[in-house]
């Protein structure tokens, strides 16, 4: 499958990744995995670049622009494991917010944090919602995470949206990818410079497939994601079974990825050398938010029967 993008779209990919390299890096991970506060400086930046309003509409503040580049960008906060709900504010809640609120969100002064029941990984509340919060509100409630780096704090204040999953479980599986993305580089890096038997592992045979393995599917997801991403934002009919089976690619790579990096590794201690284990718990959380692999296959097979039962009906009316 082959998805082509803009070179808009694919210079708004690459400055978004030059940004998080420079700033956003595992040493500022092992900082707030200390314990320590988060640095206002990152998400300054990311307000700076206008990602806080890329999808909210250019009269509200924002860049107006579409799902599709909302993927991508969130495919690079994946492969940086950005800490900060950009994607929670920008690339999810903001089309469900009230104009007003997209304004905020746009300037960086409203933070969203999200909660839902197919999955309760973000936060304990009963319904799925948005929680809005104000980013200088010291009397907000803390939402715990399972990933420690997502400390998250808002307001009590929610409302529900039958848009909010598929458009969640969609910037969740780009997250995804770009997870898988970077467990790969790292991988491979490491087979690189690992020496046994008086040569790098990356020369063996069977280290070369694991790799290859994971490469692949990455390579199949990406058009899938791209796909689900212009289908939700196009409102096509089957735009639920595209996120969904986005969400079932992206997770099975991240997850194949996770299991190669700890097999290259040795074991799953030695990927704290290099940072790894950041990423693989995030993935392993995300894997899970928003509807896990056998929420997602349900839902496929579900709109596959309907598909298959729609057109035996068409077929039928048709001939009579």
């Amino acid at each position: 499958m082959d998805f082509r993008l803009t070179q808009d779209q694919l210079e708004l990919q690459n400055a978004v990744r030059d940004y998080l390299t420079a700033e956003h890096d595992a040493a500022l991970l092992r900082r707030l995995d200390a314990g320590d506060s988060r640095d206002p400086a990152i998400w300054d930046g990311l307000v700076d670049m206008g990602l806080t309003g890329i999808l909210v509409p250019e009269d509200c503040g924002g860049l107006g622009l579409g799902l599709v580049e909302a993927a991508l960008v969130a495919i690079e906060l994946g492969r940086a494991n950005v800490s900060e709900p950009l994607a929670d504010t920008a690339l999810i809640a903001a089309p469900l917010t009230s104009a007003e609120q997209q304004s905020e969100i746009a300037t960086g002064k409203l933070k969203v944090a999200l909660a839902h029941n197919v999955n309760p990984w973000i936060a304990d509340l009963d319904q799925a919602g948005l929680v809005l919060g104000s980013t200088h509100t010291e009397s907000a409630t803390p939402l715990e995470s399972v990933d420690p780096l997502r400390r998250l704090f808002a307001s009590d204040e929610t409302s529900g949206s039958d848009d909010l999953l598929d458009r969640a479980a969609l910037i969740t599986a780009a997250q995804l990818l770009g997870i898988c993305e970077h467990i790969l580089s790292l991988a491979t890096d490491y087979a690189n410079q690992r020496v046994q038997f008086g040569q790098p592992i990356g020369k063996f045979q069977a280290i070369k497939h694991h790799l290859a393995s994971v490469a692949v599917k990455i390579e199949f997801a990406r058009p899938v994601l791209l796909r689900a991403a212009y289908a939700l934002e196009n409102n096509h009919g089957r735009a639920a079974l595209h996120v969904s089976h986005a969400k079932v690619a992206t997770t099975d790579a991240a997850m194949l990825a996770g299991e190669t990096a700890i097999q290259v590794h040795g074991a799953m201690g030695y990927t704290y050398e290099v940072d790894l284990h950041f990423w693989m718990k995030r993935a392993w959380a995300l894997a899970g938010a928003w509807g896990d692999r056998a929420f997602h296959i349900r839902r496929i097979e579900a709109g596959v029967f309907n598909g298959a039962l729609e057109t035996n009906h068409s077929n039928i009316f048709s001939k009579e």
